[in-house]
């Protein structure tokens, strides 16, 4: 989305009664992309689809709060990880298995994954994706897929961009050696 249809949408959020429609546009806008982005986070379609409601619905409630300093796409991308986060905290809460029994019951739910449609070789990619650490793939997604800029996602997930790159490369390390033992 243009920084100036942005900006004119933000405009109309705040006027009570652009607001609705103004809304359904950000909706539309940023669905798939937010979709994307949690689902690579939690795996399954319906936590994804649920996420992905909740986000809409926690940013409607504190549309007020948003005072235009970030971009609306960075606010709405904050808003799904810190969802994503809650949920994938609960989730490892709810089960209590070890850090290993996790990761091992997520590579299952990869290949599990009726909407998966990828070769062996993107099973073995989402899988390495999954073994990461929350915060480094979160980063990783965010630089990888959505091809954003290291500053974007430093107000996105409120750490330096010295740490990004540092994070970032220790992703993409784990994932080639994960890849590599896989082979």
């Amino acid at each position: 989305m243009s920084t100036e249809i942005e900006n004119d949408i933000i405009a109309q959020l705040q006027d009570p009664e652009m607001q609705r429609k103004a809304f359904e546009k950000v909706v539309k806008a940023y669905s798939e992309q937010l979709y994307w982005q949690i689902k690579r986070m939690v795996i399954s379609h319906d936590d994804a689809n649920d996420l992905l409601q909740n986000t809409f619905l926690k940013a409607w409630s504190n549309l007020e709060y948003f005072r235009g300093d970030a971009k609306l796409s960075t606010w709405l991308y904050r808003i799904a990880l810190n969802e994503c986060l809650n949920f994938l905290n609960k989730e490892k809460n709810k089960n209590q298995i070890s850090i290993d029994g996790t990761e091992v019951a997520v590579i299952n739910e990869v290949a599990a994954d009726p909407y998966f449609n990828g070769d062996h070789t993107q099973l073995l990619f989402e899988q390495a994706i999954q073994t990461l650490p929350e915060r480094q793939r979160m980063v990783f997604n965010l630089r990888y897929f959505q091809e954003m800029k290291y500053e974007e996602i430093a107000q996105i997930i409120g750490i330096s961009v010295g740490a990004l790159k540092a994070s970032y490369h220790h992703a993409v390390k784990k994932i080639e050696d994960f890849l590599k033992q896989h082979d």
